[in-house]
């Protein structure tokens, strides 16, 4: 399976995984992918050349499948959006071997449960993350669905988040005056 193109995005926080599914539900959201563990490692050079660049290269592993992604610099506004290619692989602990011996390192693992939502007969998914940090609800497609369904979800543009989990992470240990390490159970 491969899969190009562009992604446009936002999280968005949610108190708790209850109210967040009821949040779904009542603006008709079912599940489409029933939750699962994902296991996630991103790798860049040793001078983190795909940091600087604002890119991503990503092996997830998930529900038995392994995706490996390499995302593009962002375009930020009060959405995210950037390039975004994806490909199953068949042995991922391969294609790590492959990736260390290309030079890239692992330089960050986050593990999150996700749930997957989408309305019948309209575009767009919603996803509910449950992270070491946090609850959080993604929405993915058009701008002006995201807007939409951000509306009827009962969330205005200021709560919008933009940042990467990582990111997240980071900003998270800061407010607590730890050490940033992985964003693991």
């Amino acid at each position: 399976m491969a899969r190009g193109g562009h992604e446009t995005e936002i999280k968005l926080p949610a108190s708790d995984v209850s109210s967040a599914k009821t949040l779904l539900y009542r603006a008709g959201f079912r599940v489409y992918k029933r939750r699962r563990f994902e296991d996630n490692t991103v790798f860049d050079t040793p001078s983190l050349a795909l940091r600087k660049a604002a890119a991503l290269l990503r092996l997830r592993e998930a529900g038995g499948k392994a995706i490996v992604t390499y995302k593009g610099k962002p375009v930020v506004s009060k959405h995210k959006s950037r390039e975004e290619l994806e490909v199953e692989v068949s042995d991922p602990r391969t294609l790590r071997e492959i990736i260390l011996r290309l030079g890239f390192r692992p330089v960050f693992r986050y593990q999150k449960y996700r749930t997957e939502y989408k309305q019948p007969l309209r575009a767009g998914v919603a996803t509910l993350d449950e992270t070491p940090i946090g609850v959080y609800l993604e929405l993915e497609g058009q701008p002006a669905w995201i807007d939409r369904t951000a509306r009827h979800l009962g969330y205005a543009e200021q709560d919008y988040i933009v940042a990467s989990y990582g990111r997240l992470y980071l900003d998270w240990c800061a407010r607590r005056k730890i050490k940033p390490k992985d964003m693991v159970w």
